[in-house]
């Protein structure tokens, strides 16, 4: 595509909220030729693909161990199964996250224990948590949401205090440092998910489990695999929660480029906050200890349904993360927390707004993206105006 054609698209074509295509095309050959190679040796279930991946994800998280698995949940799940944590027990979290999270801990017969978020940072807060300990608390479950870390240092001396198991929920923040430290290697174990839309995301479904016990890592391989040792000695009752050979040969591929679109990640929030400075759009922020790797760049505004109709109309994609809280859905409503339970949280869902974000994205875009936020700024104004 030449300069000038390049150009009359960004200025006109609709931008996207993530652009896989845009991706693949950039490392097409790659990734082509790592799956002909999985392809030509047919070894489709846990191949050497995926140890070569558990090998590299381990080094990369500055971790032991880790063991891929079919999905997010699924390595938050067997994480909490490899400390024995299930029925009678409560596991603490936040209640401004996917319902993922609750529903891994459900999965295991444990009772998800919902807590507000900061309203800075819309994380989880060591304050808030020790609150919500009782004598059944087992685990603790921040979620690194929206590619920012949580401030984890407090979180783990509070368990420690408690004798508590801390679970880093890592499925969006693939590469954040806190405190010159990777997201993963922060606490007991890390979940991560390589869903597509993912910093770090495989051409279907995937997970991995980070620790530094041997203990968890033996057992997540166990029961990620039937409970088998050896092939038809079952040692555990296990499950069918492998990560395929395929999906992990594209994720190699992708993890060498991790950093570098992460940068990019990084650069087009900057420039985000910076267009937006000045305005009336309260854009997120990054804290002092952390490197955020921008999963999302997330902004909160007044009348945000209308807001993202106005985008949509100009062909601009967005998203809301979440819509309707945890403990809002008919899902949960047996946890019996009804309106007014978690004030952060729901203002949150009625007022956060996803805007498009990933490494190929343009300055041109960012700043036709933040032009059309300001232009629908503009006409509420004089609406309310007239």
């Amino acid at each position: 595509m030449s300069s000038v054609a390049r150009i009359l698209e960004e200025a006109s074509g609709n931008i996207p909220f993530i652009d896989l295509s845009a991706q693949y095309d950039a490392i097409r050959e790659e990734v082509d030729d790592a799956i002909s190679a999985v392809l030509e040796r047919s070894d489709f279930i846990l191949g050497r693909e995926v140890s070569l991946l558990e090998e590299e994800f381990a080094a990369y998280c500055e971790a032991p161990h880790a063991i891929g698995v079919d999905s997010g949940i699924s390595a938050l799940e067997l994480t909490l199964r490899a400390f024995e944590i299930g029925p009678g027990d409560e596991v603490i979290t936040p209640a401004n996250t996917f319902i993922a999270t609750a529903l891994a801990i459900s999965a295991t017969g444990a009772a998800p224990k919902l807590v507000d978020v900061d309203p800075a940072t819309y994380l989880l807060d060591a304050d808030l948590v020790e609150k919500a300990i009782t004598p059944r608390t087992r685990a603790i479950m921040p979620v690194h949401l929206y590619g920012h870390p949580v401030d984890m240092d407090p979180l783990v001396e509070l368990a420690e205090e408690y004798g508590l198991i801390v679970i880093e929920d890592a499925c969006q923040a693939h590469g954040a440092l806190y405190r010159g430290r990777r997201v993963g290697s922060l606490a007991h174990a890390a979940a991560f998910s390589f869903y597509p839309g993912k910093n770090l995301g495989a051409y279907g479904d995937g997970g991995m489990v980070v620790t530094g016990s041997d203990k968890v890592s033996d057992f997540v391989r166990l029961a990620r695999d039937y409970g088998q040792r050896a092939k038809y000695e079952h040692v555990v009752r296990g499950y069918n929660r492998r990560l395929d050979t395929l999906q992990a040969a594209v994720l190699r591929v992708k993890l060498r480029h991790l950093d570098s679109w992460n940068e990019a990640r990084y650069r087009h929030a900057e420039l985000y906050t910076h267009l937006f400075a000045g305005g009336g759009t309260v854009t997120p922020s990054e804290a002092a200890w952390a490197r955020s790797v921008w999963h999302l760049y997330v902004i909160r505004v007044e009348h945000r349904d209308a807001l993202r109709d106005y985008l949509a109309r100009r062909g601009i994609a967005t998203g809301v993360h979440y819509p309707i809280p945890i403990h809002a859905q008919p899902a949960y409503a047996s946890l019996g927390h009804g309106p007014g339970s978690f004030p952060v949280t729901e203002r949150s869902s009625a007022q956060l707004l996803s805007l498009p974000m990933y490494a190929e994205l343009t300055p041109a875009l960012v700043e036709r993206v933040v032009d059309a936020v300001g232009e629908f700024a503009e006409q509420r104004e004089l609406t309310s105006v007239s």
